[in-house]
């Protein structure tokens, strides 16, 4: 596939730099694959769309305030971002450094009480850092720390105090990710309730969100694209369920890429859905198949990224073109923020 074919032109102030009022608010745009029927609705209606037996797989994983902004020993404004620490090393993490120049090896870097030296040059932009600090360095961090809202989300005041709520599922649990499972923002403990009085099952698994799932595809063929691994972990519990809901018929619902992607790749891996962990690197591409995922909530990708070609591979290019456009014209809110979009 050319890159080009995934590239659309979105007005920016359909770009949704605020979260709706309330969770379920936000818009739903319904995709019905067989027949290519867009149905106009709201969240809070995704009951009505879903049958008694349907199981709903939701990513647990939490974002953590990955993003420090300090200064270096020199003077010069620092930001790092936080990617995952070393194995029994609370202290020691592999993290992304923005800044003017490259930071040099044995360097300082400072953030308010708190001070990371840069131990090592990773390549592909990552360095190896050691923090000092006093008392627990998780605490330090919640207070330090902000949320990594990706840079799409402009505001004259930057981060705010309610996107650590937000930003944010209302299920988030195993902290480990530096951006959120978007496509589950839309969820309310009353709407899973009321999904589960209809009888809709639910499992969980955790994917923690890493910069490969917004990596840019930088070459001209999609199918050349690498992706990036991210750590995943799916018990033995919510298997057995996915794996009872494939032998019996009944619909897997699929809430983000991530979700996808993780089921995908340990039916891919082990020839079924059972329990496991460790590195997906699954690029899902049109042509692709999909072993698991029968439907698949998710929101507005930007163009030319991994999560769009993820859901043109299960609906069809030439159908999500036609969705994308009825959303834009519309005025659905598109990316993190944004509205959301259920594939049947």
């Amino acid at each position: 596939m050319d890159l080009a074919e995934l590239h659309y032109e979105l007005p920016h102030g359909l770009i949704a730099s605020f979260p709706s009022r309330r969770r379920e608010d936000s818009r739903l745009l319904v995709v019905k694959r067989v027949t290519g029927e867009l149905i106009h609705a709201v969240f809070s209606d995704l009951g009505d769309f879903l049958d008694s037996g349907d199981l709903i797989v939701l990513n647990d994983t939490k974002v953590f305030p990955a993003r420090l902004r300090g200064v270096k020993e020199s003077g010069g404004t620092v930001e790092v971002l936080l990617l995952e620490r070393f194995p029994d090393a609370r202290s020691l993490w592999i993290a992304l450094i923005d800044s003017a120049k490259k930071p040099r090896i044995g360097s300082r870097l400072i953030f308010s009480d708190m001070s990371a030296d840069v131990i090592g040059d990773l390549g592909r932009g990552r360095f190896g850092v050691e923090f000092h600090h006093a008392g627990d360095f998780d605490a330090r961090l919640e207070a330090l720390g902000e949320p990594p809202l990706p840079p799409y989300v402009r505001r004259q005041r930057g981060v705010s105090a309610s996107d650590r709520q937000r930003y944010q599922t209302v299920y988030a649990a195993q902290p480990g990710a530096i951006a959120a499972p978007t496509a589950g923002f839309h969820f309310t403990a009353e709407l899973l309730e009321r999904l589960q009085t209809k009888g809709v099952e639910k499992a969980v698994l955790t994917l923690h969100v890493g910069p490969g799932t917004f990596q840019p595809i930088r070459t001209a063929q999609v199918e050349n694209h690498r992706m990036e691994g991210e750590r995943y972990v799916l018990q033995s519990d919510a298997a057995s369920k996915i794996h009872q809901a494939k032998r019996s018929g009944r619909r897997v619902v699929a809430v983000g890429s991530t979700s996808t992607r993780t089921l995908e790749w340990v039916a891919q891996k082990k020839g079924q859905v059972e329990a496991d962990e460790g590195i997906a690197r699954l690029f899902i591409r049109p042509g692709d198949p999909f072993r698991v995922v029968d439907a698949l909530i998710t929101n507005f990708h930007l163009p030319g990224s991994t999560p769009l070609v993820l859901v043109a591979a299960f609906a069809g290019l030439e159908l999500v073109r036609a969705a994308y456009a009825e959303a834009i014209k519309m005025k659905y809110r598109f990316y993190s923020y944004g509205d959301a979009m259920l594939i049947l």
